[in-house]
């Protein structure tokens, strides 16, 4: 036994190293990647502070000039925002540091307009908006249903049904399902996914997609190159595409459009065929499936999907994709007809994306909470939100609904939390119950209520998964699998702490800064 033990205690010694040495290497690379982008950044802001130097002898002029173009850019966050929560720590920047702001403006719009990766986007969705067409036979069952209804004929995504949905409340269960269906793959395997890191995951999975691309598989990969700054190298589309992997990164940072890093591509998305697809909250990395346990244990989700959901997901990576190396002109070939006609609820996948006027995650969210009767169960990893989130969730416990919020007890970000830590405290006052999850971080982006309605998928309750990054749900309707959902928040609840008022009240320097965090909070 002692030996046994001796073992056991060698090999954690070993893994632990292996995990060090990983975790410095990727720390390097992160760090040399970063920084040409910020030393680009630092360029533009130079030149541009150049040029005002230049002209130091004009100084009064230059600051009456500046003060206008402040003011004018006041008066246009304030005449065109549609959430002042969002807008007002800008305006608060442009106001105080009226020069400075003016400048970091004019850059960020320069390059956000001049990025060739956002007008690509934006026209692959405008011309691939034909693909989601709603069947008329649907549309009238929803038609008294405005959660639906706003989806369907406000967003463009289709309601569907004739679904079979799993859910899985841990990553490792979904990902050994993961890996049975990729096994199965004949046609085709689609892969978005925000971080892709090696490990016992990825690896697992490349293993797979390796095979599959030897026997006429088309196999796509696509990941944020800012999700896996410190996890892949930039050389890595090319050994994919060796091993007859086609490959996409996502807005791949540079040093001359590198500070448009608001809108990164969040979504995860797995499509199989056309028959299968996964969504939820889970990444392609170890901490995914705990085989990593840096913050303790990692609560997350997945869901699979069988029916014709399929086909909008399936749309949505073909619209990314040809945005970034255009080659299909008809997606219809990788559109699979459902022959078993399934007496299933509602099930609506639907994209957010940064580019049009709708807030589509957020107005999801609201709905939910603004039209519950009896509860409203969520999970969240960051809680960093509006003034109208913070009072549809005080509203809804007014009107007698049971809402909770579970989030992590062991945060990934110690910033980001104290942050969250702040939006905790009004609505732990006003009577919503909210969780630290105890044994360590929940990554779950869920809603749940009435035992009828859910939605599961990547939006974070932040503003950059709400308004600035492109991101994917699911919202369920009359579906069974919604009770498996509630029963995995229940579960959770059971492994938290409730946050008390006393706790919630920060102490007056950690309000203080707090205070100073939420003027940045757009940008965390």
């Amino acid at each position: 036994m002692l030996k046994n033990l001796k073992y056991t205690h060698f090999y954690d010694i070993i893994v632990s190293l292996k995990f060090i040495v990983r975790g410095l290497k990727n720390m390097k690379m992160a760090l040399k990647r970063g920084l040409i982008v910020v030393v680009g950044l630092l360029l533009q802001i130079l030149s541009t502070l150049f040029i005002y130097l230049f002209f130091i002898e004009h100084i009064v002029v230059i600051d009456v000039l500046f003060g206008i173009i402040s003011i004018l850019l006041t008066l246009g966050f304030i005449r065109k925002s549609k959430n002042y929560s969002y807008t007002l720590p800008l305006i608060i920047i442009l106001v105080l540091f009226p020069i400075v702001g003016a400048l970091l403006y004019i850059i960020f719009q320069r390059n956000k307009r001049g990025s060739k990766t956002l007008k690509n986007i934006k026209k692959s969705e405008i011309e691939n908006q034909k693909y989601l067409v709603q069947d008329k036979k649907l549309k009238a069952e929803y038609k008294d249903n405005g959660k639906i209804r706003y989806l369907s004929d406000f967003t463009g995504y289709p309601a569907t049904k004739n679904n079979e949905v799993t859910y899985y409340p841990i990553g490792e269960k979904a990902f050994t399902v993961m890996l049975e269906e990729l096994k199965k793959a004949e046609k085709f395997i689609f892969f978005e996914y925000f971080i892709v890191a090696h490990g016992k995951m990825w690896n697992s999975i490349l293993k797979i997609l390796e095979e599959k691309a030897s026997k006429g598989v088309d196999v796509r990969v696509m990941y944020d190159d800012m999700g896996c700054i410190s996890t892949l190298s930039n050389s890595y589309p090319k050994e994919l595409e060796k091993k007859g992997i086609k490959c996409v990164v996502f807005n791949k940072l540079n040093p001359i459009a590198g500070v448009f890093l608001n809108n990164r591509d969040h979504r995860k998305i797995l499509v199989i065929d056309g028959k299968v697809a996964f969504s939820g909250g889970i990444n392609i990395a170890d901490e995914y499936i705990n085989e990593n346990k840096k913050y303790g244990h990692w609560k997350d989700n997945a869901i699979r999907i069988s029916g014709d959901a399929v086909w909008s997901y399936t749309v949505m990576f073909l619209t990314m994709w040809n945005a970034f190396r255009k080659e299909d002109k008809d997606f219809n070939k990788y559109k699979y007809k459902f022959n078993n006609n399934i007496n299933s609820g509602f099930v609506v996948p639907y994209g957010e994306t940064p580019l049009d006027e709708e807030v589509t995650g957020e107005d999801v969210y609201l709905n939910i909470i603004n039209q519950a009767n009896n509860y409203v169960y969520i999970f969240t990893p960051y809680l960093i939100i509006d003034t109208d989130m913070v009072n549809a969730l005080s509203l809804a416990v007014k009107r007698g609904v049971d809402v909770r919020i579970v989030i992590p007890g062991i945060p990934d970000k110690k910033v980001v939390y104290t942050l969250s830590e702040s939006y905790v405290e009004p609505l732990v006052k006003s009577g919503v119950k909210v969780y630290k999850y105890t044994p360590g971080f929940v990554h779950s982006k869920v809603f749940v209520s009435d035992d009828n309605i859910a939605t599961v998928g990547t939006i974070n309750m932040d503003y950059r998964s709400l308004y600035l990054h492109f991101e994917c749900g699911c919202y369920l309707e009359n579906m069974d699998v919604i009770k498996d959902i509630k029963k995995d928040l229940v579960d959770t609840m059971k492994k938290s702490h409730e946050v008390t008022k006393k706790e919630a009240s920060p102490n007056f320097f950690k309000s203080v800064w707090q205070s100073l965090l939420r003027l940045v909070a757009p940008l965390m």
